[in-house]
């Protein structure tokens, strides 16, 4: 343990000597006003313990984070069929593109671009409130994380509604192929207050236990789904940049405009990094350099 809280700190002084932060989302105006210059990163080892170093305490909005605890929920609930309705490929395509949809009537290529996860967020709301659905998510993300301290940030939710004008479209596009079962703005209301969701680092790592296989999964997650999940983070979590992502880091990973990425290092770690400054794909910019470091420090990787 002395040599991992070693290699993290080395991580964060690393970071803060390069400066390179990149810039926090623009386009959500809660978002846009965090400072860039922060840093936080925690490991939870396949002994139980974890490490940290920087704002490790600090809660962020985990954003397109949450699409993966979405997606288990969702398979939980209503298993293969989910694949009817959103594919399982990669793209080499922005995240909120209109264009995905429309090369195949409408079926988001996978469930972490903009229009799969609210495809995700649709199955899972399923003729239910979105209250009853958004309990469901949160609910699971606190017993993966073993906290009950983890809330939805409304101001951010409301946020991200008044300047949602390419989801809205992505939705309506979705709903006119019979690809959303709720109201469109039902369903966005519910997506957006799941992207909504803040999490420390530490939250973030002990939630991810469940998907490295440090930890007993709750009954609706089988070891089918956390594999499938493993492998989509790989191929897809990072939107057009998860090539270059499994390419120099080699582990599964998601990133959220939040600044947030959870990875997994199966059967050894999971981990989770934040710094709310973006790169022009939309992930964190000292936090993609930061996974990519301790990749190298400790060797881990899938492959």
């Amino acid at each position: 343990m002395h040599n991992l809280d070693r290699i993290l700190n080395q991580i964060r002084d690393r970071i803060h000597e390069e400066a390179d932060w990149g810039l926090p989302a623009q386009y959500i105006p809660e978002l846009a006003n965090v400072a860039p210059e922060q840093f936080a990163i925690s490991v939870v080892t396949s002994n139980g313990q974890c490490c940290s170093a920087g704002q490790a305490d600090r809660p962020f909005s985990i954003q397109s984070i949450s699409k993966v605890f979405s997606l288990v929920a969702t398979l939980g609930r209503i298993g293969e069929a989910l694949w009817t309705r959103v594919g399982r490929e990669p793209t080499r395509a922005a995240f909120d593109s209109i264009m995905l949809l429309e090369t195949d009537n409408g079926r988001p290529p996978n469930p972490f671009v903009n229009a799969g996860a609210i495809v995700t967020t649709d199955a899972l709301l399923a003729g239910r409130e979105p209250r009853q659905a958004l309990a469901e998510i949160l609910g699971l993300i606190r017993t993966m994380a073993g906290r009950d301290d983890i809330y939805i940030n409304k101001r951010v939710a409301q946020s991200e509604k008044r300047t949602a004008e390419r989801n809205k479209a992505l939705a309506h596009y979705l709903a006119s192929h019979g690809n959303l079962l709720n109201d469109p703005d039902l369903t966005l209301g519910t997506y957006f207050h799941q992207c909504a969701i803040e999490m420390t680092t530490v939250q973030l790592a002990m939630s991810g236990r469940v998907l490295a296989g440090l930890d007993c999964a709750p009954p609706t997650i089988s070891r089918t789904h956390a594999r499938r999940t493993n492998a989509l983070m790989m191929t897809c979590g990072h939107y057009d940049a998860s090539g270059e992502f499994a390419f120099k880091v080699g582990l599964p990973g998601k990133s959220g405009v939040g600044g947030g990425i959870l990875l997994i290092a199966p059967r050894r770690a999971s981990i989770a990094i934040w710094s709310p400054g973006l790169n022009g794909y939309g992930n964190s910019q000292a936090g993609t350099r930061a996974a990519t470091m301790l990749a190298e420090l400790t060797g881990w990787s899938v492959f």
